[in-house]
């Protein structure tokens, strides 16, 4: 039996928590197409005959603005010193700037094996690949380099067997039918957030947090749930509420459905919307909605 933690990390939007998704086969982190999507760590278990594997989806590194990018580049720094193995995801590009650097960075003084993750290969054709391998291997010894797509699912099965290849003998840390750390109120949230992200455009989705503010779980495992979508401007209130209550009503029912397939129970989910105004760089309030390090 092989056991151990692996942390993805890399820029935002390179397909980390797609690739966690997909490697233990079930939709535990949230994604979307905008940036910085991921703002916690977030623990996932892979257990098979090899052993067991738990990996760390972390928030993307980026040069932080506020109180909630710092907590967030923090969260991935500090996942290197905690794992025995490190994924650094990038796309498919031999461009090596400032976020590139600013990974790299993170990486300095590591003795633990680092992989590069070559993602979205289905996106570009074989000599842009070969171009980004050439790249990159010239700025970091990199314990391997391997090509994926997590979208489609593509090399991810020899992902895997080459993880358990390089992770140390060791017991479960985790029961069998563990999949992840999270809980469910921690979820909820999540998937609220989540379709906001969908509907909602420019600026506003980035402002936004969801607070649970009362779950009720019954015996049957069916739950009763009031959230509130808290945005930073008066203005963004009537953009997430829609005209009539249309977009809220929206994000509400979509939520419950991801909610029902994850619990197979029913779900009762009421939506409203608050304004704080510079929530992000707020401390106090980072913290009660859950945006503090585990200790």
């Amino acid at each position: 039996m092989r056991s151990g933690f692996v942390t993805l990390i890399g820029r935002p939007n390179v397909g980390k928590s797609t690739l966690m998704n997909r490697l233990i086969g079930a939709r535990i982190a949230i994604t979307s197409n905008k940036s910085q999507t991921t703002r916690h760590r977030i623990e996932t278990v892979y257990t098979d005959e090899r052993g067991q594997i738990i990996f760390l989806d972390t928030p993307g590194i980026h040069k932080a603005k506020n109180k909630l990018g710092d907590y967030m580049v923090g969260v991935a720094r500090d996942s290197i010193a905690e794992v025995d193995l490190i994924l650094w995801l990038i796309e498919p590009s031999d461009y090596f700037g400032e976020g590139e650097e600013l990974v790299k960075s993170f990486l300095q003084n590591v003795r633990k094996p680092v992989i590069l993750i070559i993602n979205k290969t289905d996106t570009v054709q074989e000599d842009a690949l070969e171009a980004c391998r050439a790249r990159f291997s010239q700025e970091y010894p990199f314990t391997d380099i391997l090509c994926v797509s997590a979208l489609k699912g593509d090399n991810v099965s020899h992902l895997l067997e080459r993880l358990f290849e390089l992770l140390p003998e060791g017991p479960l840390f985790y029961d069998e039918d563990t999949l992840t750390d999270q809980s469910m109120r921690m979820l909820a949230a999540e998937y609220i957030r989540e379709k906001t992200l969908k509907y909602l455009s420019q600026e506003v989705p980035h402002g936004i947090a969801v607070e649970i503010e009362a779950y009720h779980e019954r015996s049957d495992g069916s739950a009763d749930i009031e959230a509130a979508i808290i945005c930073e401007k008066d203005s963004h209130k009537g953009i997430i509420i829609g005209k009539g209550g249309s977009l809220i009503k929206k994000i509400g029912t979509e939520a419950r459905k991801d909610l029902e397939e994850l619990t197979e129970a029913p779900v009762n989910l009421k939506l409203f919307v608050k304004v704080k105004k510079d929530w992000r760089n707020d401390a106090m309030f980072l913290k009660s909605i859950g945006y503090s390090k585990k200790t």
